[in-house]
């Protein structure tokens, strides 16, 4: 998971600036031995208050420039399939992105590993003023 750039870790808060597009891309390797699909893959911004609920409901804090849902109809073994999308911040805060992979075919299930990702966490800031000399 890259985000603005920079590879994502559950562990790493990303900040961004409010008012600027934050460019996501979301790398998917197939290392089974079969070509794996269809599924989705989509993404959720949240806040977490801190006691065990989280707010989903943020369009009015967050909009994503193009789509937040990915269809992918196969990937074959030791593939990649890659994922771009972005992020616009219209307020200041601490957001995470939930990014899970949806099975759209019922014959066969995914290990739990890949229907869902760690959280990534990004801190939305105000933007710098430019200097005056």
């Amino acid at each position: 998971i890259l985000v603005d750039g920079k590879v994502c870790d559950c562990d790493v808060v990303v900040t961004c600036q409010v008012g600027d597009p934050v460019p996501l891309q979301v790398k998917l390797t197939n290392w089974s031995k079969h070509s794996v699909g269809p599924f989705a893959l989509t993404m959720m911004p949240y806040q977490d208050y801190q006691n065990g609920v989280h707010n989903y409901e943020l369009q009015d804090a967050i909009t994503f420039v193009g789509s937040n849902t990915f269809y992918i109809d196969t990937v074959k073994p030791t593939k990649d399939s890659v994922y771009f999308g972005a992020l616009l911040f219209l307020y200041t805060g601490d957001f995470y992105l939930n990014i899970k992979f949806h099975e759209d075919n019922c014959s066969r299930e995914l290990p739990l590993s890949w229907l869902c990702l760690p959280s990534v966490h990004i801190r939305a800031t105000e933007p710098v003023a430019p200097t005056k000399l």
